[in-house]
């Protein structure tokens, strides 16, 4: 009779935990979805599926904590393929926004209602384990936010700066139809600010969870990016990536970030997530703003797109995405922080617009193309790849990719490759070269602003819960992703 469900041998193990240094050669036993023991030679006699890793690199799996299933694609649809896309770059547990309003399941009203809408349209149908943020829209989502908790397992809520009175892909005169509020609300700095409260009283209430509630912010300043549009539309010398960018400048996200820590400073809310921050005037707003407020926990992340892409590699306007991709310049800037250590986690941003809602009638204008693209395919090798020439170790990549983002958001048993932890690992080739073609996606998005770009790591294998999801560069079975309540 078989001990061990499985075992994956000749494996070396990255873990975030370990100094940095030469990952050691080790094999990892599993059982019933959980690490049993992780060791040299371990004996294979009674295990009832055997894996021979190939001396590859095994990274624990990837906590991909910003995607967008639902957002362009009906929620289910999004859920079964973007997921599949998701074990191909390594990623075993999904984190995607969710809000009300138009987009997503283009309806208002109480999360009490919505939220199990969401969890319904999305069950059983991923391949990769998933959990959901949620974006506080109105009053009523406030005063919801402990049922949410305690209901639900949602320990992570959202707050857009930008929306009060910019739309998701530019200007906008209609944010209270697009948002989908109460006519007499706004969703202001006044909002925000009362969001923030809302979240500090759960902590206090819910003293279990306190640790894992947090806020996340996109930080944009709305009326900024409206002028600026105004002028870049104005200025027929520049087009395409960089005229969205100038029209989205830096700044506007360094003033942003500088406004909401304020806020967090003054409702005491001491966990504060930064979104995808793209630029040098971001990140050193964001460290200014830790060393003025160091009661303030604040977390830093920035996507593999930012890092990877800028506004004259990237292929087309398919890269228009918020906040835009940037100069070369903030490129290096960013890379400089992740090397640094002071970036906390690395994500993919995943939104899914297929070619036909990308883009407008005239797909030279990036002003009509819709915002966001895929790319979590693309996270761990691109992230292992390019790192790696920079100096950055594989431990520290594990960090980015798994461990930092687990922990912040409650999902303790996921991070690393150890005993007691979910059997989440990818394993990853360092040492092959190949081509980004969109078409060998999983992604329903027939385009991706990575075309043609060379990588020199490329994930093989994918196991969520001891499942082999993806194997020998195939996505298999059947959908085995299960939902994840997060804090205790």
């Amino acid at each position: 009779m078989a001990t061990t469900e499985l075992l994956v041998r000749n494996v070396r193990v990255v873990r975030p935990e370990d100094a940095d240094g030469v990952p050691e050669l080790l094999d990892i036993a599993v059982n019933d979805g959980t690490i049993v023991r992780v060791g040299p030679g371990l004996d294979p006699a009674g295990a009832a599926t055997v894996v021979d890793g190939r001396g590859l690199l095994a990274f624990p799996g990837v906590v991909d904590a910003h995607q967008h299933w639902g957002i362009y694609n009906e929620l289910g649809t999004d859920t079964r393929t973007e997921s599949r896309a998701s074990a191909q770059g390594g990623v075993t547990t999904a984190l995607t926004y969710m809000r009300t309003g138009q987009y997503y399941l283009n309806k208002g009203g109480s999360y009490r209602e919505f939220f199990p809408e969401v969890l319904g349209a999305a069950a059983g149908k991923s391949y990769v384990d998933y959990a959901f943020h949620l974006a506080p829209m109105m009053a009523q989502h406030i005063d919801e936010i402990p049922d949410l908790v305690e209901e639900h397992g949602v320990t992570s809520f959202k707050i857009f700066m930008f929306y009060g009175s910019h739309g998701l892909h530019g200007r906008s005169s209609s944010q209270s139809d697009f948002l989908m509020i109460p006519p007499e609300e706004r969703y202001d700095l006044a909002h925000f600010e009362f969001v923030m409260r809302g979240i500090q009283r759960a902590r206090e209430q819910l003293t279990d969870y306190a640790d894992h509630l947090s806020l996340s912010l996109h930080c944009e300043t709305a009326e900024i990016m409206t002028a600026y549009t105004k002028l870049v539309e104005q200025d027929t010398s520049v087009s395409g990536l960089r005229a969205y960018s100038r029209s989205r400048p830096p700044h506007s996200e360094g003033l942003a970030v500088t406004i909401a820590s304020y806020l967090a400073h003054e409702t005491g809310l001491p966990n504060i997530n930064l979104l995808h921050l793209s630029s040098e005037k971001a990140l050193d707003a964001a460290l200014r703003m830790a060393k003025t407020f160091p009661q303030v926990d604040f977390r830093r992340e920035v996507t593999v797109g930012h890092l990877l892409a800028d506004v004259d590699t990237a292929s087309g306007i398919g890269g228009k995405v918020n906040p835009p991709l940037r100069e070369r310049e903030d490129v290096e800037a960013l890379w400089g922080h992740v090397l640094a250590g002071e970036v906390d986690w690395v994500v993919s941003d995943h939104a899914c617009c297929r070619d036909e809602l990308k883009f407008g009638e005239d797909r030279d204008d990036v002003f009509l193309a819709k915002s966001g693209f895929g790319g979590a395919e693309y996270l761990l090798p691109g992230l292992v790849g390019e790192g790696v020439k920079r100096g950055l170790s594989l431990q520290h990549i594990a960090r980015l990719t798994s461990w930092n983002p687990a922990r912040r958001y409650g999902l303790l048993r996921k991070g690393t490759i150890a005993e007691g932890y979910d059997a989440d690992f990818a394993l990853v080739d360092p040492d092959v070269s190949w081509t980004v073609r969109a078409a060998e996606s999983e992604s329903t998005q027939e385009y991706t602003p990575f075309e043609g770009f060379p990588m020199t790591a490329k994930v093989t294998d994918t196991f969520v819960r001891g499942h082999h999801v993806y194997a020998d560069g195939k996505v298999t079975g059947e959908p085995i992703g299960q939902y994840q309540r997060r804090g205790r």
